[in-house]
């Protein structure tokens, strides 16, 4: 309950510290960052990011179960992880979010929360925040598209309208996904992500 308060505080005065661009982080074009690092999966399994990718690439998105902003986004993260496994692209889902590992971003927290949203993807402990640091990911949700060579394409949010589905009109990481899988430039390549800051403890 602390944490999700903390995080309504956050997004209710980190607008304006959200509206600029994300923060400096790996670049269009690096490649993925601690690939052979092992993350825990919520059904228990130890994975790396190099396995989870498929024949068209990978994305990574780094979320938790607390945010509000994650909360709102939930079907529309379900959507574009669906559509991603369905044209063979990894997909996982990292909870960086060290500072609030025993209580509601807890293994077991976790565990519930996939279960309840029905995730048929994996969704991985960052432990010590490791991933986040190496990508240069500073809120959730914020998402990293790599391409089937493994190099960055697309950084940044789900679609342009963060706050209310409504208004959406641009759906960033699907199109960035068409537009990978027909070997083509991503037309998009970094957009601003907003959302709670990770907590790094």
């Amino acid at each position: 309950m602390k944490s999700t308060l903390a995080c309504l505080a956050l997004s209710a005065l980190g607008l304006l510290s959200f509206s600029g661009l994300n923060a400096p982080g790996i670049p269009i074009g690096a490649a993925i960052p601690k690939a052979d690092v092992r993350v825990k999966d919520v059904s228990g399994k130890e994975l790396t990011l190099q396995e989870a990718k498929q024949a068209n690439g990978l994305l990574v998105m780094f979320t938790c179960n607390t945010c509000p902003y994650v909360i709102r986004n939930q079907s529309r993260t379900k959507d574009v992880c669906a559509y991603a496994q369905s044209n063979k692209i990894g997909v996982v889902l990292l909870n960086s979010n060290e500072g609030d590992r025993q209580t509601s971003n807890s293994f077991e927290e976790m565990q519930s929360y996939a279960k309840d949203q029905g995730y048929k993807w994996y969704y991985a402990v960052d432990s010590r925040s490791v991933m986040a640091d190496a990508f240069g990911a500073s809120r959730t949700p914020e998402c990293y598209l790599f391409d089937k060579s493994g190099k960055l394409v697309y950084h940044g949010a789900i679609d342009d309208s963060p706050g209310d589905a409504h208004r959406v009109k641009r759906h960033h990481l699907k199109e960035a996904m068409q537009e990978m899988m027909q070997d083509r430039e991503v037309t998009v390549k970094e957009t601003r992500s907003v959302g709670c800051s990770i907590n790094r403890g």
